[in-house]
């Protein structure tokens, strides 16, 4: 018997130590399995990434490029209507009138991307080779898409038939690099040179405007010019609003599009988000050919002339600018504030102003780091701000933004506030010292200043 134990216990101890080495294989085989799999086949979440990735740049490009160069159909408008590309080409080039030669659309702030034009023109313009007061130049540059934000429609016979504009045009500028006005292009910049106003006036038809307004053609010419460099009235085409009550125009300066990655609302009334922002402009201001819907404009009492043209509901079969609002939206979010340059303010103040930007100042109650406008509803009555009601009362919400404060120094040339009213920050200080009863100290409000200039 005890033979036999000992052979059953023998014979249990190798059949444990078989499975033992049976698991230890399968453990060691299914491992090495494993590790072959994940080697061919990546884990979901490392392909989503991936994708992800992939995703983010195509939507970067593909946005950069509607920025720059897409026209939404709108020179139906700008071309077929106003026929302002005739005004840009001249009689001696199939237009009408003198034309306008790069001098020119330098003067009212056209831009000329320096990057599109070739090595060889490049250097016959730098040696004084090309006449820039011919405004077959101008066709010429329109020709390599150099005009930053308008697009030239050419025939085979060379002659410019048609002409567009893109969101470029008022949000873009260039750094000079080639001489003032060509440069390399800096994108969300607002171009606070450009004479919108100006443009339009040279329009060879504005019998567009004149019966979407219902004025003649002096009343028209009247109040665009009276904008200036920097300014445009997005209101005008709907309430026909020409001038404040104090007989100023109505404008207002152009606003930027960067730093806008965690604001809200956009423009100076917070009429609505960004990607709202972009389909209310692509549709009514910039007239391109897509689909839009804002009940609040079939206000007669608020929005007579938007009311009138039936600008609550636009509706086109072939719709060219909703597709392109998403990459749109997310190109423009990509495009941070720029930093001010050195020497530009005194570091040393804007140490000290900080905290007084912070506490006694209250500047950060509304203008909330590190976006400087506010979390959430950005909103404040005219009356909390000091301050007329004459533009909010002009936008649905009848409220002024929180405007984010980062970039000063690249949208600050034609003043402050949204109508440029301040033509300093020292006077904005003193407006909201005393607004608010801070009772700060002459020093406290220089360092104050100089905090702003560096954000």
């Amino acid at each position: 018997m005890g033979h036999v134990r000992k052979s059953l216990g023998f014979a249990a101890t190798v059949l444990a130590g078989a499975a033992l080495l049976y698991v230890a294989l399968a453990v060691v085989n299914g491992t090495l399995a494993a590790v072959k799999r994940s080697s061919a086949t990546p884990p979901r979440g490392v392909v989503a990434d991936a994708q992800n990735a992939r995703n983010s740049r195509a939507m970067f490009l593909q946005g950069r490029r509607t920025f720059r160069f897409d026209t939404f159909g709108d020179e139906a408008f700008w071309g077929n209507a106003l026929q302002l590309h005739r005004a840009i080409a001249g009689a001696r080039n199939g237009g009408v009138g003198g034309g306008v030669s790069p001098k020119t659309a330098l003067a009212v702030g056209l831009k000329v991307d320096a990057s599109a034009i070739p090595r060889p023109v490049a250097g016959a313009i730098k040696a004084g080779k090309v006449n820039l007061d011919d405004p077959k130049t101008t066709l010429t540059l329109l020709k390599l898409n150099a005009v930053v934000g308008v697009k030239g429609f050419f025939g085979r016979n060379g002659r410019l038939p048609s002409m567009g504009i893109t969101c470029a045009l008022c949000h873009s500028t260039v750094d000079n690099s080639f001489a003032p006005g060509i440069g390399r292009r800096l994108d969300g910049w607002p171009n606070q040179d450009l004479d919108v106003g100006k443009i339009i006036s040279l329009a060879a038809n504005k019998k567009p405007l004149t019966d979407l307004l219902g004025v003649n053609e002096a009343t028209v010419d009247k109040v665009v010019t009276s904008w200036g460099p920097g300014e445009f009235d997005a209101s005008l085409s709907l309430d026909g609003q020409g001038f404040r009550p104090d007989g100023k125009p109505a404008s207002t300066r152009i606003p930027p599009a960067f730093g806008l990655a965690g604001v809200n609302l956009a423009t100076y009334t917070g009429w609505g988000t960004v990607t709202y922002w972009n389909a209310f402009v692509a549709n009514l201001e910039m007239h391109g050919i897509g689909n839009f819907t804002d009940e609040r404009l079939a206000n007669q009492n608020q929005f007579p002339v938007a009311a009138k043209a039936g600008f609550a509901k636009v509706r086109n079969r072939r719709d060219r600018i909703s597709s392109k609002l998403p990459a749109l939206h997310y190109y423009q979010l990509s495009i941070p504030a720029p930093r001010p340059p050195r020497r530009s303010f005194n570091a040393a103040a804007a140490r000290r102003g900080k905290a007084i930007f912070n506490a006694p100042g209250k500047c950060a109650t509304c203008h909330v780091p590190p976006t400087f406008s506010e979390p959430g509803w950005n909103l404040h009555s005219p009356r909390e701000m000091c301050t007329d009601a004459f533009q909010a009362s002009r936008s649905p919400t009848f409220r002024y933004r929180t405007t984010p404060l980062r970039g000063m120094f690249a949208k600050s040339k034609r003043g402050f506030w949204h109508d440029g009213r301040f033509r300093t920050l020292d006077a904005v200080v003193d407006h909201y010292n005393e607004c608010f009863n801070l009772r700060l100290s002459p020093s406290q409000k220089r360092d104050l200043v100089q905090y702003v200039k560096s954000l």
